[in-house]
């Protein structure tokens, strides 16, 4: 029985069923269930001996993987899987690697290493046990990578399902439990080891299983037969294996062992081999290991056995974050720790370094930069050494700009040479001397949250460093090496097998998908990159189509090229992080080395649905070229090198895609095409025009040229602000005009970009830091100051470059007689200066300093008008002066729709072909009551539609210079609405395309050959249609003040003439007044502020119904309910949101918050922003937005990320939920915030349009939705209850807050207890209800529940001088009506606010008097006429005498209510609650308006039980007054206990 089973085991080992029995190779050892014998399918590079026992990884000089082996059959019970040891070389890290899997090999597609493998597989690597990839177990056992040759290593499975490891006949414990029955041994051939022979199965730790055991073969004989059969056979094999060995380990030494991490050598002679090696061969225990020290920064939190080190509070601290190593390094050895998590809020990151200090005795400092001593520190991509700056410039890579998942190391050389590592790539010698003993030190700043040590047993770390190995050994020789001569490269294009570790490669190599789509579509939303197999040939065109999207994610499909061997690549989790030969399109940009090179490139890819197909080439210039369901975009890049692979990332929604065959390569397009593809101005793409001017290659050392020479952009520009000079590659002519366009900029720097001309040449320019730094042939523009050899030469100059913005142009021209000037916007500035030398030449030079990040050239660039050439006056691009009309003519602007052409000196425009692309615009701004009045001279009558005009504050320089060189124009006029637009179209009023007016006067569609229509912006801010000269009324109110006029040459109407001319300006005296909306003083506007409010609240009006959110949104955001409910649906923040529609004056739109999770702090915020949301890559929470956002957060509101108000309207952080939020722009720009239908108040004024709501469900906030409420919330209710707002509610113009909850039907003054109470003691006062302002105004609680939910802060200024007071906290506050006839003269906001305590019994008498001391009128609006109770006012009769003078009496106040309300002058009063029947005690008090200079402040006369309020002085305490009408009430005020 034992003979047949060994037979049959040396058949299956064997080539054929040749010698088994008791003899041969396969003897009774090794049959079938011994486990003695490996399965004949294995990974790629192994290759395995004729009796299948010993196997070897092929090309182990230049492969570090795909050396993956099983057993033959599965493991018995109790019995230990042994293997020997019989080879390693140096050239790797990490070593062998070994467990078990329940992965059947006879079907297992095998991956690169052990620890791919998943569906139930357990494995041993280093120290540290691996469960289906995942680390289960750390410092386990014995390090398998410090085994030498000869070594053994096992593994069993025990009865019990547990995982035993042993090594070199010594058992290592349990490793993992829970095994299934059926299990495989794995050996994985990785990196060191390259050959492994079976041993014969020994006994292990469980009883062997009671079935008959074969006798053991004997051991060595046979394997060294073998191998000498195997030497024999395959001499070649080895020798080549041998020789690259030899080399690669030749190269490695050079490198000075500054790639490995780990002791390299094998283990003396006789303690490494055989069974006694494992007594004696050193093992690195967990108390060796690096760990951090226990002591550390005040801080930190350190975790998982000291390897983590996390900061508290990371959103409120950004110090205090420093941890040190538990023992100094060792000469060699690698300090690598992996960056886990980051935040957004703040400036600077990550620091590492080493220093002398021992841990034990150091006092952490806040930062390790303000220690001046003994250390040494990387930050940024600078050296600081003791705290200050050796190195500014160590290396490419910054700090700042790591991702989640980067690592960094450091190692101290034995010849004191300290190396920084990043992302397994030595950064080279940072500082040639460090002191023999230092330890490792982190400072988790800034953004740098959270770290882990990395040690080397971590196959990640592994796999980076031996891909490091890789292109350090020869970025293209041992990469093309690698792959084995035999296989043909293939011609049919294919996805290579290495993916993204969600990503999955099917039918045949032609497709990619994410694994997780269908029941877990919204697991993951990167780690989906895919390469071709090959590289591309020139011209060939690798494209794909999108097979499935998911809808959860933003963003999509993106495409490009890479240089990187896809088999020696480690996957980044998205393309765009890879730093190095890589080239992408993502979104409608372009993205080199993880580095923005164009901002607005092609069609969108975030907005490809499935089905459709992008693809990229690479043509024989070295241009490269994507393509959009096969229309070509246009050069993305130039000098591109050859042999690049194809790279698709299945980011975001994109779940699938599948490669196209028979893609013919479009022909090149011609410089300026016709058609939608024209690319705009100021894209860089569009090239130059016809103009030979570039960037030249000689420039600064942090500027880099792309593009083909045609944009310019600062690398690291969060870390450096200078040291970016780029300079034109040949000299300016005579009248030449040299134009950028900035691109890109950040918010980091004060300054921006600097422009000039220098008479240098390029090549004899020593790049300074800054161009002003030249002293000799330089002329410059800075800011507003022009310069000349660093000297300021004048100041305010025509425009500031300081304050441009992305997608300004600047331009730069010399004339013949030697003038500089500059033009913005395609605008002549003027002469900078004169006297620039006639015959010498002069190169364009620019200086991106400070904000200024990225320009490109405009395709203006070239000579210019001759006039402009000569002229020493500021003139424009214009037309000479020519007019069919007396005086001086109205002219067409030189931008205009494609298919225009401007004749007759501007003054006629021509559609030539199609019926759209007809816009044209008026030259300069309307101004007040011009008539700007065109002629319709030519009619096509084949098509239908109607000239269009309107009024627009869309500048036509801003979108492009020449006639039909305006890309950036849409095809027709109600498409125009990157500026507000107003319009009239047939007989139709739009504003941004949006209807606002029906049947307005006569239809433009009856327009015939000869007819007149005009167009006029009104003194009183409207818009006027003129037709044949009559005037068609008011089409629009609240028109801009700047405004040009804005014609489309629509369907039947091709071509038109200027009949009208300007208005010659009359003397300033002789003009009407011109009625404005923010005419009046500040005074009247607060005096008049709340008759205002109720008038406008009554043309409040509630947006459509089908707004819904942008698909464009936060990654953490799921939309549901037709996209009008944003969930959150995972971490704290990624949740912004922003509306459809952009806001229109007087409309309301509104959200409802639904769900929070009180888990978090803090929570949603609003605002809005006036930048194209569709574009926007969204940052992680709305306060990093920098550019064009007004946000309110908490009580404050935010600009560009800076705090402008610090108290405004109630706390959002406080909101419960079912609260209704709005956002209303009224008729002047001003935003309005709504709470629950009541109007907060102004937020910000002036706001910019077009603008979009947004909201961020930030912190508690984890679901929004879009409501439209009923007809009428918006007008009626609320503007009767903002017209009720008095004028005491207002604090330097911030309005209290009142209590507000879910819905205006369950406020939570219902809901409160204490307010009730008080509510029912005010009952039973029998005060008329006359005396009180009605619902909801009536009363205010100020209990602690309702004072922290609308977050009210104790103490508050008012009156003129301002004085403070303190807030009624523990009372409920009853408002007092007033007197409408005195309001305005009497009770302002320049009074002073106290209160007076009071008893019960006065309350009557107070009211009914009208003031606290005597007083003859009473100014309440209560005391009711007779016959006639409670209405109207009591006035005195014409003839009636007045009172006699009585003196009055002492009255006394106190800004504080702690005092004014002490039992000593508020007595307190029992009653009974009617409703609970149950006994209090209560107070009152009467809160009043006091006339500034009519009191005496003094310190307390009152005897007091308790200290008086502290916050106030002593001698302050007490006001009196004697003077009549010197107090006005406010409020009454009742306190319960």
């Amino acid at each position: 029985m034992a003979a047949g089973s060994g037979g049959s085991g040396g058949s299956g080992g064997g080539p054929g069923p040749g010698p088994g029995g008791g003899g041969g190779p396969g003897g009774s050892g090794a049959g079938p269930g011994s486990g003695g014998e490996l399965h004949p399918r294995t990974g790629r590079l192994v290759s395995l001996s004729a009796c299948g026992r010993t196997a070897r990884r092929q090309q182990p000089g230049q492969e570090f993987n795909h050396g993956l082996v099983l057993s033959r059959e599965p493991l018995r019970d109790g019995r230990v899987f042994t293997v020997r040891i019989d080879r390693k070389v140096n050239s790797w890290s990490g070593s062998i690697e070994i467990g078990v899997t329940a992965l059947d090999p006879s079907v297992l597609d095998f991956p690169s290493s052990a620890t791919g493998l998943k569906g139930g597989s357990w494995v041993v690597s280093g120290c540290s046990v691996l469960r289906d990839g995942r680390s289960v177990l750390e410092e386990y056992g014995q390090d398998l990578d410090q085994l030498g040759e000869g070594d053994r290593v096992g593994v069993e499975r025990t009865v019990a399902g547990e995982l035993r490891l042993w090594v070199n006949g010594r058992d290592c414990g349990v490793a993992a439990t829970g095994l299934p029955a059926r299990v495989w041994a794995v050996v994985d051939l990785y990196g060191k080891c390259t050959q492994i022979t079976v041993l014969p199965p020994e006994p292990g730790f469980s009883p062997p299983a009671p079935i008959p055991t074969p006798p053991l073969e004997p051991s060595a004989p046979p394997e060294d037969s073998t191998l000498t059969e195997q030497a024999t056979s395959g001499d070649e094999d080895f020798a080549s294996m041998e020789l690259s060995e030899v080399v690669g380990n030749a190269i490695l030494s050079a490198y000075n062992g500054g790639l490995l991490n780990v002791n390299l050598s094998s283990p003396p002679a006789g303690e490494g081999l055989g069974s006694g090696g494992a007594a004696t061969s050193p093992i690195l225990t967990s108390n060796d290991a690096l760990l951090f020290h226990e002591k550390c920064g005040t801080l930190i939190k350190l975790s998982n056995n000291n390897k983590t080190a996390e900061r508290r509070r990371p959103l409120d601290e950004f110090n205090n974050g420093v941890v040190m190593t538990n023992r100094p390094l060792r000469d060699n050895e690698m300090f690598e720790i992996r960056i886990d998590k980051l935040v957004d809020k703040w400036s600077g990151s990550i620091e590492i370094g080493v220093t002398t200090h021992n841990p034990n005795n150091l006092e952490y400092p806040a930062t390790m930069t303000n220690l001046q001593s003994g250390t040494i520190m990387m930050s940024g991509c600078g050296i600081l050494t003791n705290g200050k700056g050796t190195r500014r410039e160590y290396c490419e890579f910054s700090l700042d700009e790591l991702q989640e998942g980067d690592h960094i190391g450091l190692t101290r050389k034995s010849n004191s040479a300290l190396h920084f590592f990043i992302n397994g790539i030595d950064q080279g010698v940072a500082t040639p001397l460090t002191p023999p003993v230092v330890y490792g030190v982190v400072d988790l700043y800034g953004m740098a949250v959270k770290v882990t040590i990395v040690h080397n047993n971590n196959h990640s770390d592994r796999l980076r460093r031996n891909n490091a190995i890789l292109r350090a050994l020869s970025p293209e020789g041992a990469l093309r090496r690698a792959t084995p001569a035999t296989q043909a490269e293939p011609e049919r294009l294919l996805f290579h097998p290495n993916c993204g570790q969600k990503a999955a490669i099917t039918h045949e190599g032609r497709t990619a998908l994410r694994p997780q789509y269908g029941p877990c579509a919204t697991d993951d939303f990167n780690h989906g990159v895919v390469l071709s197999s090959r590289a591309l040939r020139d011209g060939e065109v690798f494209q794909v189509r999108i097979d499935k999207m998911v809808d959860k994610w933003a963003g999509s499909i993106e495409i490009g090229v890479t240089t990187h061997n896809p088999a020696y690549l480690q996957l980044p989790s998205t393309m765009t992080n890879l730093r190095s030969g890589t080239w992408m399109m993502t979104g409608n940009g372009v993205m080199h080395n993880g580095t923005t090179i164009l901002d607005e490139y092609g069609h969108n890819l975030d907005r490809l649905k499935a089905g459709d197909t992008v693809g990229v080439v690479r043509r024989e210039d070295g241009t490269l070229h994507f393509f959009v369901n096969g229309m070509t975009q246009g050069p993305a890049a130039w000098n591109v090198p050859p042999g690049v692979y194809a790279v698709v990332d299945l980011y975001g929604q994109a779940a699938q895609a599948t490669i196209v065959d028979d893609v013919e390569v479009p022909p090149a397009p011609e410089p300026l095409s016709e058609g939608n593809n024209q690319v705009s101005p100021s894209s860089p793409s569009s090239g130059a025009g016809g103009s030979d001017l570039r960037f030249h290659q000689l420039h600064g050392s942090n500027a880099v040229i792309t593009n083909g020479g045609r944009t310019a952009l600062r690398h690291n520009c969060r870390s450096e602000f200078n040291d970016a000079i780029v300079i034109s590659n040949r000299a300016l002519r005579d009248g030449e005009l040299f134009e950028i366009v900035i691109q890109k900029m950040v918010d980091r720097w004060s300054g921006s970009i600097e422009a000039g001309v220098t008479a240098i040449r390029p090549e004899d320019l020593e790049f300074p830091n800054t161009m002003t730094d030249i002293d000799y042939d330089t002329w410059m523009l800075s800011g507003t100051a022009i310069m000349q050899d660093g000297n300021t030469m004048r100041n305010n100059y025509g425009c500031d470059l300081d304050a441009l913005g992305t997608g300004a142009r600047i331009g730069m021209m010399r004339t013949a007689k030697g003038d500089l000037h500059y033009f913005i916007n395609g605008q002549d500035q003027g002469a900078a200066c004169s006297g620039l030398p006639p015959g010498k030449e002069v190169y364009a030079v620019v200086d991106l300093y400070g904000q200024c990040v990225q320009v490109s050239i405009t395709n203006a660039t070239g000579p210019m008008d001759n006039s402009l050439a000569t002229s020493n006056t500021a003139t424009e691009k214009s037309f000479p002066l020519h007019s069919p009309a007396a005086g001086v003519a109205h002219r067409f602007h030189s931008t205009c729709g494609k298919n225009v052409a401007l004749e007759e000196d501007g003054t006629r425009a021509v559609r030539a072909v199609g019926y759209a692309h007809g816009l044209v615009f008026s030259t300069k701004e309307l101004k007040t009551e011009e008539v700007f009045e065109v002629k319709v001279e030519e009619l096509d009558e084949k098509w239908a539609g109607s000239l269009r005009l309107g009024l627009t504050t869309l500048a036509p320089g801003e979108m492009g210079p020449g006639a039909g060189g305006g890309p950036g124009l849409p095809p027709s006029l109600p498409e125009l609405r990157t500026k507000t637009t107003w319009m009239v179209s047939s007989c139709e009023v739009r504003r941004d395309g949006q209807l606002q007016r029906m049947n307005y006067g006569r239809s433009l569609e009856r327009l015939g050959v000869g007819s007149r229509v005009g167009i006029r912006r009104g003194a009183d801010d409207t818009m006027h249609i003129l037709v044949d000269g009559e005037d068609m009324g008011p089409a629009a109110t609240g028109i801009a003040k700047n405004v040009w006029a804005v014609l489309d040459l629509y369907g039947p109407v091709r071509s038109v003439s200027v009949v009208s001319s300007t208005r010659l300006e009359e003397p300033e005296g002789t003009q009407p007044p011109s009625p404005s909306s923010d005419t009046g003083s500040e005074a009247e506007e607060d005096d008049d502020g709340e008759e205002h409010s109720l008038r406008g609240q009554s043309q409040v009006a509630m947006m459509s119904t089908s707004l819904e959110f942008l698909e464009n949104h936060g990654k953490n955001i799921l939309l549901s309910n037709g996209n009008r409910t944003a969930t959150r649906v995972a971490s704290y923040n990624q949740g912004i949101v922003v509306i459809n529609q952009p806001l229109v004056p007087q409309l309301l739109v509104q959200v409802r918050i639904d769900f929070l999770n009180r888990q978090w702090t803090s929570s949603l915020v609003l605002g809005v922003i006036t930048c194209p949301p569709e574009r926007l890559n969204f940052p992680a929470s709305a306060c990093a937005l920098k550019r064009a956002a007004w946000l309110l957060r908490g009580r404050g509101i935010f600009h560009n990320g800076l705090k402008i108000c610090e108290k405004f309207g109630p706390n959002l952080d406080t909101c419960p939920e079912g609260t209704i939020l709005g956002l209303r722009l009224d008729s002047s720009g001003g935003l309005h915030l709504h709470v629950n239908g009541m109007d907060q108040g102004v937020a910000v004024s002036d706001v910019p349009q077009p603008c979009h709501a947004l909201v961020d469900l930030y912190g508690q906030c984890e679901q929004v939705t879009i409501v439209s409420p009923e007809l009428g919330a918006a007008s009626g209710k609320s503007a009767g209850t903002q017209g009720d707002m008095e004028k005491a509610d207002m604090v330097d113009g911030i309005k209290e807050s009142v209590c507000w909850g879910p819905l205006p039907a369950a406020s939570p003054l219902k809901s409160c207890e204490y307010h009730a109470l008080c509510s029912r003691f005010q009952e039973l006062l029998l005060l008329p209800e006359d005396y009180f302002m009605p619902p909801p105004k009536r009363s205010l609680c100020y209990c602690e529940s309702c004072r922290k939910l609308r977050g009210d802060e104790a103490h508050r200024r008012r009156g003129e001088p301002p004085r403070e007071y303190a807030l009624p906290f523990g009372w409920c506050r009853f408002n007092l009506r007033v007197n409408p006839r005195l309001e305005a003269g009497t009770m302002t906001k320049k009074w002073h606010m106290a209160y007076h305590g009071s008893n019960v019994a006065a309350i009557r008498r107070v009211l009914d008097r009208g003031e606290l001391g005597a007083g003859t009128a009473s100014i309440l609006s209560c005391r009711p006429l007779k016959g006639k109770p409670g209405v109207g006012f009591e006035e005195p009769g014409e003839n009636c005498a007045p009172p006699r003078e009585e003196q009055p009496p002492s009255v006394l106040l106190s800004p504080s209510l702690q005092y004014a309300g002490a039992e000593t002058l508020a007595s307190k009063v029992q009653f009974r609650d009617p409703k609970s029947q149950r006994t209090h005690q209560a107070q009152v008090a009467f809160q009043v308006c006091v006339r500034p200079g009519s009191y005496t402040p003094g310190p307390p006369s009152a005897t007091l039980r308790e200290p008086p309020d502290p916050h106030f002085s002593p001698a302050e305490l007490e006001w009196v007054t004697k003077e009549k009408g010197a107090t006005l009430l406010y409020a009454l005020l009742v306190r319960v206990e």
